[in-house]
C-alpha cells in the first residue's frame, strides 16, 4: 500500500481522534534568505490538551509538508507548534482498538513515512522545539535538518519504553546517530525507567538534540532568524563526530544493566529499544526504520502495552479527579503552615510546603537544637537546588527566607494548615493535638502524616474534631507522587476540601481513603512482606525469597524494601496491623529479634552487593520448610488479592482502580503490569481467591 493509502485506513479507524492539524503559512526569512513554509502544529485546543498525532494528524502533516515540497519558490521548511508544545507523541487512544498486527505495522510506517518527508524531501527543514516534545513529538524534531530549542521548554524525552513501547518513529536510529549512543541510551531507556525523567530545553541542547537555545520571549522570531542566517551560510551548524567504537557496545551493555536492575527482564520494551539502538551502528536508514517498524507492532499488539496504557490513564486522568472529593469551592486557603516536628520527614514536607505553596512555613520541636537542625535541613536542601541550577538565587533567598524555626507552639496561632510529623505513637500524637487545639483557629486544619494509626481516634477527644484529616505521604516526599487524604469519621467537607487543594497545589496525586488501618499502601506493602517473612521464617533463604520475586519487576526486593522502610518502622506497622486483623497479619519473630539487636538491615553491603549479614543470620531462628520460587510468589499473590477485596468490601477507596493508582504512585508497582487488580485478573488469580475479577469486563478488555 502506499502512504496516502495507509493513512486512508487507519484513519477510518480513528473515529475518536482528536486531530492536531498542520497550518501552513509562507514566512519571508529575513537576510534576503527566501520564503520559508512554516507549519504550526495544533489540535484547536489549549496547552492542557497537549497535540498529538493520530492517523489523521499524521496526514494532515504529510499534505502540508507535500504541498510545500512541490513549490519551488519555498526554499526551507519550518515545523514549530501552539503556544508551550510542540507536540506529545502519538495518540495511544486508539490503539486498544487495533485488532492484528498488521494495523500496528502500519502505524510506524505511516509515522517514518510521513515524517522522513522532513529530511529526504530535498529541502532543509528546521524543528523550532517551542515547548512540550514527548515521543513522537520529538521524533518531529529529529527528522528535521536543524534544531532550536526554547530556554523554557521544560518536558522533552522519549517515554515510550516507560509505557511498554519504543519510540517508533526514528527516534532509536536518529538520536544514537546525532548524539551518540550513551546519550540516547540515556534518553530512550535509563530516563524513561527512572521515574520518566524529562529533559529541560537547556540539557537537550546539552546532549545535541538541538542545536541552538533561544530565549522564550521572542523565541520564534529569533528562531527564523537563525534559520536565515544557517541557510546564507552565516551559520554553520558544526557537530562533533559520533564514537561508533567500543562506547557504543559499553553505552548498551549499560543500559540492559539498568534495564535489569529496574524491571529484571519482566518488560520488553526496554530490551528492544536498546537492541535497536545497537544496531543503529551499522544500519542505514530504511533499515533501521523497517527494525522499529517491526519492533512497534509486536510491542502494540503485547499485553504489556495495554497494561501500561491502563496505568497511564489512571496517572493522568483518574489520578487528576480523584474519586469522592468534595466540591473544590469549600476548600479555604492557606496563607500559614506549621510543621509540628523538626526531623527528616518534617523537614521534607516543610520544603515541600515552602516550594509549593510559597507560605511562611514554621517548624517546632522539643528544643532549639532539633528545632536549628530541621530548619538548617531545609535551607541545605534549597542550596542543592540552586548549585544543581533547579532555582536562582533570588528564589533560593525566598525560599529559605520563609522556614523558620521555633520552640514554641504559639507560632501556630494565624496557621491555617499544621501537620504533625512526629513518631507513630497514638498517644504522642493525640497529646499533640490537644496541646494545638488551645493555640490554633477552630477553622484551621490538623493533619496527621500517621502511615497506619486511627484518625479518627486521634480526633476523638478534640473540640472540633471535623477539621482533622489524614494527609499521608511516601519517603522520598519529593519523588513519591501518592498522597492518601484521609476522612476521618467526623471530617467535614470543608476540611476535607482543603486537604485536597492543598494536595494538588503541592502536585500531588491524591486519593481519598477511608480511615482503616495503615490505608492502603502501608496495608497491601505489610501484607505482602509478611507473607515473604514467613516464608522466611519457615525456611526460605532470604536471597531466595527476594530472588523469586524478580519476575514481577518489582522495584526492589522485598528485603531491600524493609531497609528503605526502615525495620523498626515495618514491626511498628506490622504489629498495628496484627492488632487489627491477627488472622491475616503476623508478626515475624525473626524481624523482632533484628530490630532488638539494633540491626537497620537483614543485608550488608560489601561491594555493592547485598549479602546476608552473618550476625543476621546467627539472630534468626527459622524451619525446614522452604518454598520454591513459585509457591512463595503464588503465596504472595494470593494474599494480596483476598486483602484488596476485603479493602473494596470495607470501603477503604472508592473503586479497584484507586487500589491500582495507589501502588503504581506509592509503592511502585510496575507500569507494565498495568496495576495489581487487572494482573492479578489476568493470571486467574482473582477469580481463584475470591470467585470473581476485580474490573468489569469491558475495562478489563482494555488490559
Amino acid at each position: 500500500m502506499s502512504l496516502q493509502e495507509l493513512i486512508d485506513s487507519a484513519s477510518a479507524l480513528s473515529t475518536d481522534e482528536v486531530v492536531t492539524l498542520a497550518h501552513s503559512r509562507d514566512v519571508v526569512l529575513p537576510g534576503k534568505a527566501g520564503t520559508m513554509a512554516l507549519i504550526t502544529l495544533d489540535n484547536g485546543h489549549d496547552h492542557t490538551k497537549p497535540n498529538t498525532f493520530g492517523p489523521k494528524g499524521l496526514g494532515s502533516l504529510n499534505a502540508a509538508l507535500d504541498a510545500a515540497l512541490a513549490r519551488d519558490e519555498i526554499v526551507a521548511i519550518g515545523v514549530t507548534g501552539k503556544p508551550f508544545i510542540l507536540a506529545a507523541g502519538a495518540d495511544l487512544t486508539g490503539v486498544p482498538k487495533l485488532a492484528d498486527r498488521e494495523q500496528a505495522l502500519a502505524l510506524g510506517k505511516i509515522g517514518h513515512g510521513v515524517l522522513r518527508k522532513l529530511v529526504d524531501g530535498g529541502k532543509p527543514s528546521f524543528a523550532f522545539v517551542n515547548g512540550v516534545a514527548l515521543g513522537g513529538g520529538l521524533e518531529v524534531a529529529l527528522h528535521a535538518s536543524y534544531r532550536t530549542v526554547s530556554v523554557a521548554a521544560g518536558m522533552l524525552a522519549t517515554p515510550e519504553v516507560f509505557l511498554g513501547l519504543i519510540p517508533g518513529w526514528g527516534g532509536n536510529f536518529l538520536l544514537p546517530n546525532l548524539i551518540g549512543a550513551d546519550n540516547a541510551v540515556k534518553v530512550v531507556v535509563e530516563n524513561a525507567l527512572n521515574q520518566n525523567k524529562m529533559l529541560s530545553g537547556p540539557e537537550a541542547v546539552k546532549f545535541g538534540i538541538g542545536d541552538v537555545l533561544l530565549e522564550s520571549a521572542d523565541f520564534l522570531e529569533q528562531s527564523l532568524l537563525w534559520a536565515s542566517k544557517v541557510l546564507t551560510g552565516s551559520v554553520v551548524v558544526e557537530r562533533p563526530p559520533v564514537d561508533r567504537g567500543e562506547a557504543w557496545d559499553a553505552a548498551v551493555a549499560r543500559g540492559k544493566a539498568f534495564a535489569d536492575l529496574k524491571v529484571s527482564g519482566a518488560a520488553p520494551a526496554p530490551y528492544r529499544a536498546l537492541e535497536l539502538i545497537a544496531a543503529a551502528r551499522d544500519n542505514d536508514r530504511d533499515r533501521g526504520f523497517a527494525a522499529e517498524d517491526e519492533a512497534l507492532a509486536d510491542l502494540i499488539m503485547s499485553e504489556e502495552l495495554r497494561s501500561g496504557l491502563y496505568a497511564f490513564d489512571l496517572v493522568n486522568k483518574r489520578a487528576k479527579r480523584p474519586a469522592g472529593a468534595p466540591d473544590k469551592s469549600l476548600a479555604r486557603p492557606v496563607s500559614k503552615v506549621g510543621v509540628v516536628g523538626a526531623g527528616l520527614m518534617a523537614g521534607q514536607l516543610a520544603l515541600l510546603f515552602a516550594r509549593r505553596l510559597e507560605v511562611p512555613v514554621v517548624l517546632t520541636d522539643l528544643d532549639q537544637e532539633r528545632v536549628d537542625r530541621g530548619v538548617g535541613y531545609v535551607h541545605g536542601e534549597i542550596d542543592k537546588l540552586l548549585a544543581k541550577g533547579r532555582v536562582r538565587s533570588d528564589k533560593a533567598n525566598q525560599l529559605k527566607a520563609l522556614v523558620t524555626g521555633s520552640v514554641d507552639k504559639s507560632v501556630f496561632a494565624d496557621a491555617d494548615f499544621v501537620i504533625e510529623a512526629v513518631f507513630e505513637e497514638l498517644q504522642l500524637k493525640k497529646t499533640i493535638f490537644a496541646d494545638l487545639e488551645k493555640i490554633i483557629r477552630p477553622d484551621a486544619i490538623l493533619a496527621t502524616n500517621t502511615s497506619s494509626l486511627s484518625v479518627t481516634e486521634m480526633a476523638a477527644d478534640l473540640e472540633h474534631p471535623e477539621r482533622v484529616v489524614g494527609f499521608h505521604f511516601f519517603n522520598p516526599v519529593a519523588v513519591l507522587p501518592l498522597l492518601e487524604i484521609i476522612r476521618a469519621d467526623r471530617t467535614d467537607d470543608a476540611s476535607l476540601a482543603t486537604a485536597f487543594a492543598v494536595g494538588k497545589t503541592l502536585k500531588k496525586s491524591c486519593v481519598l481513603v477511608k480511615d482503616a488501618p495503615a490505608f492502603v499502601v502501608n496495608r497491601l506493602l505489610t501484607r505482602f512482606l509478611g507473607e515473604v517473612s514467613a516464608a522466611v521464617d519457615e525456611g526460605t533463604p532470604i536471597p531466595d525469597a527476594d530472588r523469586a520475586l524478580a519476575a514481577l519487576g518489582l522495584p526492589m526486593p522485598p528485603f531491600v524494601l524493609l531497609q528503605l522502610v526502615g525495620l523498626p518502622v515495618a514491626l511498628h506497622v506490622a504489629e498495628t496491623m496484627n492488632r487489627a486483623y491477627p488472622d491475616r497479619f503476623a508478626v515475624s519473630s525473626n524481624l523482632a529479634k533484628v530490630v532488638a539487636a539494633g540491626k537497620s538491615s537483614f543485608y550488608v553491603w560489601p561491594e555493592g552487593k547485598p549479602v546476608v549479614d552473618p550476625e543476621v543470620e546467627e539472630l534468626v531462628s527459622v524451619g525446614d520448610k522452604p518454598s520454591t520460587p513459585d509457591e512463595l510468589r503464588n503465596r504472595v499473590l494470593t494474599a494480596l488479592a483476598e486483602e484488596i477485596m476485603i479493602m473494596l468490601d470495607e470501603g477503604v477507596v472508592a473503586e479497584a482502580q484507586d487500589i491500582d493508582l495507589c501502588l503504581l504512585l506509592g509503592a511502585g508497582w510496575p507500569f507494565h503490569l498495568g496495576g495489581i487488580t487487572p494482573y492479578l485478573d489476568r493470571t486467574g488469580i482473582a477469580e481463584k481467591v475470591n470467585g470473581s475479577r476485580f474490573l468489569p469486563q469491558g475495562l478489563a478488555s482494555l488490559i
